[in-house]
């Protein structure tokens, strides 16, 4: 080998050997780089956040994943994540770390649609994905409330793993609770309308409105078709008779029964 190729062979030796030491001080440095406190974006498909940043912070530094002075390599990205995860108001969170010890905490929150009262006193919130979120401890979300004989234990359970387990079906209620919330909370017409779904001790389900004091005589709601079909019904007796007739003058509207939709007028001579 020439003379000439030996200094080219050392100088890049020389190089190489230069930016491995650079790339591993540099390493041992940014591991050692105390972080600054992390971002948290919360983001909330809704108008109803369960969750804060300074209470998933304070979750967090409760658990020990964050705490003053934590350097870059005690940064558990996925522990955060299992840990966030594991929350019932969240639905999935995203943990990363950019240059200059900056990190960013990102966090979906799950959508409440209905609050669940059950016979016994308890209470708990139903999702737009059918998820049971059994506890908000800062947070009341506006939703529709459902209440009545609801005696079947609610907590651990969600419409996904009914609709996957054949032996659920016939005896769980929330899977109708569903149903009738989640379209009702995403129809125009009836989501200002109805406040409130009452289950009688029949199985059949009331509507109770916020404007009026009609009862409407729901029945079953055991798919979405018919849960669909009930609700079309309704909104042409608001649409095309309430606006006419005066919203004061029935007393009870029932669409239980296919391809009908009866009103019962109040009578006139007994007090409201």
């Amino acid at each position: 080998m020439n003379r000439n190729a030996w200094i080219k062979l050392s100088l890049f030796i020389l190089l190489f050997s230069s930016g491995l030491i650079l790339m591993v001080v540099a390493r041992k440095f940014e591991r050692n780089t105390v972080l600054k406190g992390p971002q948290i974006l919360v983001h909330v498909a809704g108008s109803e956040a369960f969750l804060n940043q300074k209470e998933i912070y304070d979750r967090l530094s409760r658990a020990r994943l964050i705490f003053p002075t934590m350097k870059s390599a005690e940064l558990k990205p996925k522990t955060i994540e299992s840990t966030l995860n594991a929350m019932e108001e969240i639905k999935t969170s995203q943990v990363y770390k950019e240059l200059g010890g900056n990190w960013i905490i990102e966090v979906w929150l799950r959508n409440p649609i209905a609050r669940i009262f059950t016979a016994n006193g308890q209470s708990f919130y139903l999702d737009s994905d059918g998820f049971v979120i059994s506890k908000a401890e800062f947070h009341t979300a506006r939703v529709l409330i459902i209440s009545g004989n609801i005696t079947e234990p609610l907590k651990g359970q969600s419409v996904p793993q009914i609709i996957n387990n054949p032996s659920l079906k016939n005896n769980r209620k929330l899977d109708d609770f569903y149903r009738i919330s989640n379209y009702v909370c995403k129809d125009s017409v009836l989501q200002p309308l109805i406040g409130q779904v009452y289950l009688e001790k029949t199985g059949d389900f009331v509507l109770v409105p916020i404007v009026g004091d009609q009862k409407i005589v729901f029945g079953s709601a055991e798919s979405e078709e018919e849960v669909e079909n009930k609700c079309t019904r309704l909104k042409v007796f608001y649409k095309e008779v309430m606006p006419f007739e005066g919203w004061e003058k029935y007393e009870e509207i029932n669409v239980k029964y296919e391809g009908q939709i009866v009103g019962r007028k109040r009578d006139a001579a007994k007090p409201k």
